[in-house]
């Protein structure tokens, strides 16, 4: 790998060598202003022989996006390709894979351990019933990549990307599509909604509905942030757009996702509405994985920052609120720019999903994952922060 250079980092990819990083040492320092005062810094959930992940099947995989299971108060993580060999050797699983937890502590003081699998006979496997690097009736895909989860009314969903490929033109995201798919047994089975949100290879590039986040329900509505789909985490029409909308619990669950009123910007003022599509809410870096949760009663939101080269968060008292200004919580290279001297770091990084049981507005549990792009090299996994105080 190359050394970390000040300038912006062009071409930033999780399925190619990411030539941003300085090694592979996960930072150990403790975060400034984070609350408690001590973090766990970087706690690996898989790629380590005989750790939980193991256990039932997983050696290596990345994102392990984690969900509230409130039909029985535990969690759930979802992961993207996943193999039983740790450095992704062994057998490929698939994406995504579901490993759950009985109970997380918020603290921190006792890093995530997993207890179960979905399906829970047998060793982890892939959810969906698809055919990876085929054409499963749609156009060629690879793999599909979950963006998030959420559980609520007894019925489980997660939201993914279908990739076409990993190594798009200049100009092109590389997707396949976007959907919905969703489980009434907590994970078990899985089902395609009917409806897909074309992408790239099916002949609208860079949508905004590529990759969502599920912020939760409030006020009656299921609020939903979706941005551009970025395999290549930069393309050209990402200026790190995010939309918002929101749609009722019973149409979603009808898949009536015509149904959705947006966030918009209209007649000089913004407000809520069917008759425009949503406006972008934010904009400048390029923006990667990003995850948005309400944490008591406060919004947070939580990115791959792909020019900052960094994790970083805001929040905000409403989903429909001003955020504040971006706050650097986990860099890449912490010697540039200043204000990443003394931050944890991790080379290679991305992800950087809020766990939704999270101490605290104050104290947040972020997932981040790390990998430097090349096949069998190590590590490929994910990594537990805790008292991040966006």
């Amino acid at each position: 790998m190359s050394t970390a250079s000040p300038s912006p980092r062009p071409g930033i990819t999780r399925r190619n060598a990411l030539k941003t990083g300085i090694g592979l040492a996960v930072g150990t320092g403790v975060l400034a202003n984070a609350t408690p005062a001590v973090a766990v810094a970087g706690a690996s959930l898989c790629d380590r022989p005989g750790d939980s992940a193991s256990h039932w099947g997983v050696g290596s995989s990345d994102l392990a996006i984690p969900y509230y299971r409130e039909h029985d108060g535990n969690w759930g993580y979802v992961f993207g390709d996943s193999w039983t060999g740790i450095q992704q050797y062994g057998v490929y699983i698939g994406s995504p894979v579901m490993l759950t937890q009985a109970r997380f502590d918020p603290t921190g003081a006792t890093p995530i351990t997993f207890t179960g699998t979905q399906p829970a006979s047998g060793p982890a496997g892939q959810l969906f019933d698809y055919v990876p690097r085929s054409n499963n009736g749609h156009g060629y895909e690879v793999s599909r990549i979950p963006n998030d989860c959420i559980e609520f009314g007894g019925r489980t969903y997660i939201q993914y990307t279908s990739v076409a490929t990993w190594t798009p033109p200049s100009g092109y995201d590389g997707s396949l599509m976007s959907g919905v798919a969703y489980s009434d047994d907590y994970g078990a089975t899985w089902y395609d909604y009917p409806y897909h949100w074309a992408g790239d290879t099916q002949g609208n590039n860079q949508s905004m509905y590529g990759m969502w986040s599920f912020a939760g329900i409030d006020d009656g509505w299921l609020y939903i942030f979706s941005k551009r789909w970025n395999g290549s985490h930069r393309n050209t029409a990402d200026g790190g757009a995010i939309q918002l909308f929101r749609i009722r619990p019973d149409d979603f669950r009808a898949g009536n996702f015509g149904a959705q009123e947006n966030w918009a910007y209209l007649n000089s003022a913004w407000q809520w509405t069917g008759s425009v599509p949503p406006s972008p809410i934010l904009s400048g870096n390029s923006i990667g994985e990003f995850s948005v949760k309400r944490i008591g009663s406060t919004y947070c939101m939580s990115y791959f920052d792909v020019s900052d080269y960094s994790i970083r968060t805001r929040t905000a008292d409403r989903p429909d609120a001003v955020w504040t200004s971006p706050k650097t919580q986990i860099v890449g290279d912490n010697t540039w720019p200043i204000g990443h001297w003394g931050k944890p770091q991790v080379a290679n990084l991305y992800g950087g999903y809020i766990h939704p049981g999270s101490a605290s507005p104050s104290s947040l549990t972020l997932i981040v994952s790390q990998w430097d792009g090349k096949e069998h090299s190590a590590p490929y996994w994910a990594l537990q922060y805790d008292g991040i105080r966006p």
